[in-house]
């Protein structure tokens, strides 16, 4: 019977030192659940008696008889048996004066320690004789090996965490990082514009050239969480990639936007590092929502869903930039001249399981870093703009999704923009030349609307698409070619069908067809496009591994620059991506 009784209080013991120690081990090694890594405070993790107090003599005021007295300690805990076993048999282990126990809390190795030896005093104490300590020392040398074994397992742990402490980047933020290698070759032709403005144009038109090019991008994030639910982006990339629309070398000319690669609308520099996205972002209404700060590189897209899901990627998702996503949300983007884009502010809210609304602001950072207006008879694409977050151009959002189902959504998409630069480009980065600028380097404001779907019926097909219409209406005059209050319509839309796990499972292929931004109708002289653009799209995603990805395509663009005399685009392209 006695040996049994002081086997019993050493496996306790042994019991509950193992559990604090792996609840002491789960605290410093942090879980990354998507971005945001749940970090335990540092100040509960090392509190003082932060698990349990120490019994110190039999009539301490906290003193616990039972372990019933312990208002959080249930049968069905999983330390239940070897806690109740310490309370009630040996006395050894107290509460809290609220009653409490707060087991799940973590123990420091003094605690430990502390506890460990005032449980061998009261052993000792109360029931240790001559004859019960060799009958430990008889149960030691008995259970020799199964002691060794706990604490190698101990010392185990000890080693892991002091390996995690030693080689942790940062206990509040994570490095991710992508690389991209683009090879691509396109046929030699030069689009211009159709209609008589078309004609007067086409000299300041330049060729997309046959040569095969290698384009390359590479990203690293940090991310760094401070509460465990907010998150804090800091991210550089540097690359080179082609970045059509406006050249500068050999002469100022332009090319077409059509058929454009997705990272070139996602450059910060061409060959040197530089900060690419700095943002901040918090819930709000206990998580039903999410405020977003950007200082530099957001997006309109970044405040909501553009239910794109399989393609609204850069690096795994569609090879164009038009096949992202909507290209009105794209109406502030500093990619026209390879600059990063918006400065501002934004937020979503659900509303119930079913509804999200997002509204969001943006300004080109450039501009908004500018206090004063840039003086008119400065030799730059930018002279006589104003400056400031909401002196000059901008962009702004509202969008109601709705998603009857997880895997049916819709989302109606509002946005205003004012343009007096290149900074703005009614195209979204794509589209024709009329659809970027209707009417030229005049000051323009557009509303715009758009209807987004996607539905995912099974999980080896989806469909998603959208339909986009900008109206854009002149705020000055410009010579002879616009009139204040002159009106354009830019339209654009398109289809894509998504087929995961494509032949082989984690693959992914992919098909889209639509018609990239153009001008419909025009009251200045600039005019409209004359015939419709159509972008063929077709790519297959094969995941050699969780890092790697090889995703070869091609892209195909009918009647480019809306004038059926062009002759079409057709471009190859073979991606790979790493992702850490």
């Amino acid at each position: 019977m006695k040996k049994r009784f002081l086997l019993g209080s050493t496996l306790a013991l042994s019991t509950f030192a193992t559990a604090t120690l792996a609840s002491e081990q789960a605290v410093s090694e942090p879980v990354v659940s998507g971005l945001i890594a749940p970090i335990a405070s540092p100040s509960e993790a090392a509190s003082p008696y932060s698990t349990f107090q120490i019994v110190q003599t039999e009539e301490a005021e906290a003193q616990v008889t039972s372990v019933s007295q312990l208002s959080d300690v249930q049968p069905t805990d999983w330390a239940f048996q070897a806690l109740q076993s310490l309370v009630e048999r040996y006395g050894c282990i107290a509460g809290y004066p609220d009653g409490t126990f707060r087991g799940n809390r973590a123990a420091t190795r003094y605690e430990l320690a502390a506890a460990l030896n005032a449980c061998l005093d009261q052993i000792s104490d109360r029931f240790a004789t001559k004859e019960d300590l060799e009958t430990v020392k008889a149960l030691q040398e008995e259970f020799r090996a199964e002691l060794a074994t706990l604490k190698g397992r101990v010392d185990g742990l000890e080693a892991r965490t002091a390996t995690l402490e030693a080689q942790q980047f940062s206990t509040t933020t994570k490095l991710v990082g992508e690389a991209i290698f683009q090879v691509s070759a396109t046929n030699n032709v030069n689009p211009v514009p159709g209609g008589p403005v078309g004609a007067a144009l086409a000299p300041f038109f330049s060729g997309i050239g046959d040569n095969v090019t290698f384009s390359h991008r590479a990203t690293l994030s940090l991310l760094t969480s401070f509460t465990g639910k907010d998150l804090l982006i800091t991210s550089l990339q540097s690359g080179g990639y082609n970045l059509p629309g406006l050249q500068f070398s050999p002469a100022f000319s332009f090319s077409t936007l059509q058929g454009g690669l997705a990272p070139s609308y996602n450059q910060v520099s061409q060959g040197v590092v530089g900060l690419y996205y700095l943002g901040y972002r918090f819930p709000i209404f206990k998580d039903k929502g999410t405020v977003f700060l950007t200082a530099t590189g957001g997006e309109l897209s970044d405040f909501t869903d553009t239910l794109n899901p399989l393609f609204d990627s850069d690096g795994q998702g569609a090879l164009s930039g038009f096949g992202i996503r909507n290209p009105i949300y794209r109406h502030i983007s500093g990619r026209f001249t390879g600059l990063s884009s918006g400065t501002g502010a934004g937020a979503n809210v659900n509303i119930g399981e079913k509804f999200n609304v997002a509204v969001g602001f943006l300004a080109p950072n450039a501009l908004a870093a500018t206090s004063v207006a840039i003086p008119a008879d400065d030799f730059n694409s930018f002279a006589g703009v104003n400056g400031g977050l909401f002196g000059g151009d901008y962009s702004a959002l509202a969008q109601l999704t709705f998603k009857p189902t997880k895997t049916l959504g819709f989302g109606l998409t509002y946005v205003r923009t004012y343009q007096n630069s290149f900074f703005t480009q009614f195209g979204g980065g794509s589209g024709t030349f009329r659809a970027a600028l209707p009417f030229l380097n005049t000051p323009t404001s557009a509303d715009s609307a758009g209807l987004e779907f996607s539905w995912q019926p099974s999980p080896r097909f989806s469909v998603s698409g959208w339909f986009g219409a900008t109206f854009a209406t002149a705020k000055a005059s410009n010579a002879n070619f616009v009139a204040d209050g002159d009106k354009a319509t830019i339209l654009n839309g398109a289809i894509a069908l998504g087929f995961p796990d494509l032949f082989i499972p984690g693959n992914l292929g992919g098909i889209i067809f639509g018609v990239e931004p153009t001008v419909t109708s025009n009251t200045s002289f600039i005019g409209t496009d004359p015939d419709t653009n159509f972008h063929i799209e077709a790519l297959y995603r094969v995941k050699i591994n969780d890092n790697i990805s090889i995703t070869p395509g091609v892209i195909a663009i009918i009647n480019p620059e809306g004038n059926s005399s062009n002759d079409p685009i057709f471009l190859g392209t073979i991606r790979t991506t790493f992702t850490f």
